[in-house]
């Protein structure tokens, strides 16, 4: 592949935020050995970034540090390059040499807030989580509309099976982000891991009303199935009498309603493809996702 072709390839890597270390490893190294970076004006610097990180992910630390060495020459001081030393170092060095190296940036300016989260990423890493807790929570109370914060805070809690703290982290990315779908969903499914039924069932079907915006009955996909699913297991529970909730949150009414549409829903969503075919497959993937329902 040309040098040209190269550096087109990994500008779109940049565009579209892919990672692919190997393969922009791969293409990066051709274009710095040759100087193709020089062509690329002020982009060659994101590109030097996208080089180094790909470096590091896939331990060419020789080809991070030449990266990094040009970056410090052309901007010192600057705070992106600082942490792109300090992600450097996470590889090479102690846990507490390069925690030392974040609080140093955060003395120098207390609104690092990359700084702030490698320092959370560490703590995390080598399981102090107390600490991840205690510094992420720190940082939220800081940088309270960072949903990336919000959601990591959530992913801790429920690795430590603490629920609903869980669900206390994922109100606040529905207050932020309240037109995502996806984090909607993610509220759904941890009240149901917390056993809180009715507000799980409550929530799933918010995401159904948020992405099926027509009257056409189309096939489900995507986040539309984890939906029905969840609509379905919560409804199957509370019809055999399982109606406590922490939240307080009341039971739709016509419940039975709930769980047909769903079973319909569900079904139709895993027949679809086979029903196409008309071969007769169709009916047995219906069957499969029956007997599994009903064992459910």
């Amino acid at each position: 592949m040309s040098v040209a072709a190269s550096l087109q390839k990994l500008a779109n890597f940049r565009i579209h935020n892919t990672r692919a270390s190997q393969e922009t490893l791969n293409e990066g190294s051709v274009i710095l050995k040759s100087g193709g970076a020089g062509k690329l004006g002020d982009d060659a610097w994101a590109f030097l970034e996208q080089l180094a990180l790909a470096a590091i992910d896939v331990g060419r630390l020789d080809v991070a540090d030449k990266c990094l060495e040009q970056l410090i020459a052309k901007f010192p001081g600057s705070p992106r390059v600082e942490i792109l030393a300090g992600i450097r170092m996470e590889v090479s060095e102690a846990p507490a040499t390069v925690l030392q190296y974040y609080d140093e940036l955060l003395e120098n300016d207390s609104a690092n807030g990359a700084a702030w989260k490698r320092k959370i990423a560490i703590f995390r890493r080598v399981g102090q989580i107390d600490k991840a807790v205690a510094e992420l929570s720190q940082f939220l109370d800081t940088f309270y509309s960072d949903v990336e914060g919000w959601l990591e805070l959530a992913d801790i809690y429920s690795t430590c099976s603490q629920y609903t703290l869980a669900l206390q982290a994922l109100s606040h990315v529905l207050l932020l982000a309240a037109q995502n779908p996806f984090y909607t969903l993610q509220f759904a499914e941890t009240a149901y891991t917390a056993n809180d039924l009715p507000l799980a069932l409550k929530m799933a079907l918010v995401v159904i009303d948020m992405c099926e915006q027509d009257e056409i009955q189309r096939v489900p996909e995507g986040i539309l199935i984890r939906a029905w699913w969840t609509i379905k297991l919560c409804s199957k529970r509370l019809l055999a009498g399982s109606s406590v909730s922490a939240s307080h949150t009341d039971i739709p009414k016509h419940l039975n309603l709930i769980d047909e549409l769903a079973t319909e829903r569900v079904l139709q969503a895993y027949s679809a493809a086979e029903m196409e075919k008309r071969d007769g497959k169709d009916a047995a993937g219906r069957g499969l996702v029956s007997n599994w329902m009903t064992a459910v």
